[in-house]
């Protein structure tokens, strides 16, 4: 519904935009003619993004921390 929107952005990136202007989803967006990948979150669409952007965007949206032993995993393993 966003009169603003790029004439060049198709359905999907439209539909995208529009359900996460509603609700708190994110949605990634991968252009069938151009293999481009986007990401919208919050009403707001990220464009170009190559698979590490994308991976450290949802890890930061989700709050993914990478995965390393602590201390008390080693022990309890090497004990």
């Amino acid at each position: 519904e966003n009169p603003n929107l790029s004439k060049e952005l198709g359905t999907r990136h439209r539909a995208a935009l529009g359900i996460t202007e509603e609700t708190d989803a994110v949605a990634i967006i991968v252009s069938e003619e151009t293999g481009v990948i986007s990401v919208a979150k919050e009403g707001k669409l990220s464009r170009y993004l190559d698979v590490k952007t994308l991976k450290n965007m949802l890890k930061d949206i989700y709050d993914i921390k990478d995965k390393k032993p602590s201390l008390w995993y080693w022990r309890k393993d090497h004990a």
